[in-house]
């Protein structure tokens, strides 16, 4: 994690208690399990989110009474569907919250996950959309309820995701479907990931807390020096796709897509129940 947090920062995280909103925090059996408590959005998140989950992670990070990590939603319906729509487009009229939107969000919680040095379970109760997805592969093991449809949602809202968040999945499962999957943005059931190799176990939901709870056991029954040792080998192995965010890939290319109102069409026409027109924007 030394890459994202030195261990002075994860040392104060963990000394400096942080007030959850937006996510439940637990420890059970050596298990932190960070659970993403927006239930009335599909568990999307805005910026206050992230905060909140950065710093849980980090604390769990840091905690020696912590040996496995699981990311999962409240609920059944979804994991994550992503970013909040009216937190992304800037805000809905009324709104007073100091978050500004997506284009100021600094996102580096996926490169948080790959640093982590402890393993991760990524447990998939239902829709695990854009973000939603993206984190879901980073994780270490994913595993999933049957009923979760997977997939991202960029480019049919007008989201900009970019960078390493996409360059990963093309490290893990391949240019070709990595393609497919990022740039059409269409909708997947968890079997069909789990034959790409982005989950690795598919179960009905009435046996998605066991399944998760058999991973995390098979973990802390093993060397946690050496699980340490593999996570770092991974991440270096990783570390040559993971030179860009979406700010750096943003700024590159388009840098005033922000300004154009091209982001405003898709997350306003989504808002609106309607199909997007970016005719203008060629």
């Amino acid at each position: 994690l030394t890459h994202v947090y030195p261990s002075s920062i994860i040392k104060l995280i963990t000394e400096n208690e942080m007030n959850y909103e937006d996510i439940l925090y637990e420890i059970k059996d050596r298990i932190a399990t960070i659970t993403i408590n927006r239930p009335k959005v599909l568990n999307a998140f805005t910026g206050d989110t992230i905060k909140e989950m950065e710093h849980a992670l980090a604390a769990a990070e840091g905690d020696s009474a912590v040996g496995v990590i699981v990311l999962t939603g409240v609920g059944e319906r979804a994991f994550c569907v992503g970013g909040d729509v009216n937190w992304e487009k800037g805000h809905s009229e009324g709104d007073d919250s100091s978050e500004s939107g997506l284009k100021d969000l600094d996102f580096k919680f996926n490169h948080q996950l790959l640093a982590c040095t402890k393993p991760i379970i990524c447990r998939v109760n239902g829709y695990a959309i854009g973000a939603g997805n993206h984190i879901a592969y980073f994780c270490d093991i994913t595993i999933a309820a049957d009923h979760a449809i997977m997939g991202q949602n960029g480019v049919r809202v007008g989201s900009p995701a970019c960078g390493y968040i996409v360059s990963q999945a093309a490290n893990i499962i391949g240019q070709k479907r990595a393609r497919e999957m990022w740039m059409l943005a269409r909708r997947y059931p968890a079997q069909t990931f789990m034959d790409w190799g982005l989950v690795n176990a598919v179960v009905p939901m009435a046996e998605l807390d066991a399944e998760v709870k058999k991973w995390a056991d098979e973990f802390l029954a093993l060397s946690p020096t050496c699980l340490k040792l593999l996570k770092r080998s991974f991440y270096d192995q990783a570390e040559p796709v993971l030179g860009k965010d979406m700010t750096d890939v943003i700024a590159d290319v388009a840098p005033n897509y922000f300004e154009t109102g091209e982001q405003l069409e898709g997350a306003n026409a989504f808002l609106e129940k309607r199909k997007p027109d970016f005719s203008a924007y060629q």
